[in-house]
This record gives C-alpha cells, sequence and structure tokens, in this order.
C-alpha cells in the first residue's frame, strides 16, 4: 500500500489559530482522517487541545474525525469556545 501524499487546506480559529500563528495554509499531509491530520499537526506545532475535543469541517460541512479526506479537501478545526 503506498502513501501518497494529499495537498489540502487547514483553517484554524480560537486557541488553534494562536497556537499555529496562523489562520491558515495549504499543507501536504500523510494522513487521510481529520483524526490523523490533527495529530500529525499536534505533533509539528504543540497544540495542546486532545483530538476529540475538536470539531471538524471538510468543505465547510461538518463531519466525522474519521472520515477520508482527498487532495484538495479544505479542512477546518474548530476548537471548543466559551460563550456568555
Amino acid at each position: 500500500m503506498s502513501t501518497q501524499l494529499l495537498s489540502v487546506t487547514i483553517h484554524y480559529f480560537a486557541l488553534l489559530r494562536e497556537q499555529r500563528g496562523t489562520d491558515s495554509e495549504t499543507r501536504n499531509i500523510h494522513g487521510t482522517t481529520p483524526r490523523a491530520l490533527y495529530q500529525e499537526l499536534a505533533a509539528s506545532y504543540n497544540f495542546t487541545l486532545p483530538v476529540d475535543n475538536i470539531g471538524v469541517a471538510v468543505n465547510d460541512e461538518f463531519v466525522a474525525l474519521d472520515c477520508v479526506l482527498k487532495d484538495g479537501d479544505s479542512v477546518t478545526f474548530i476548537p471548543p469556545v466559551a460563550g456568555g
């Protein structure tokens, strides 16, 4: 089984944007699911939130962390936010 890299655009909000230092980037990734992608990013950027506390949207639709990503997808990670 070959491991082909996927090119995805990643969007960050709130704490993740602060920890990454940008609101978006395009990246070639090894992971094939949002869960695997987040774990890859967390290792690279020292994200402090556990993957199961993160919401995710792919191409502007909320999805499960284990959906399959495709080349060219837009992935948005949404941490929990407090409101009043």
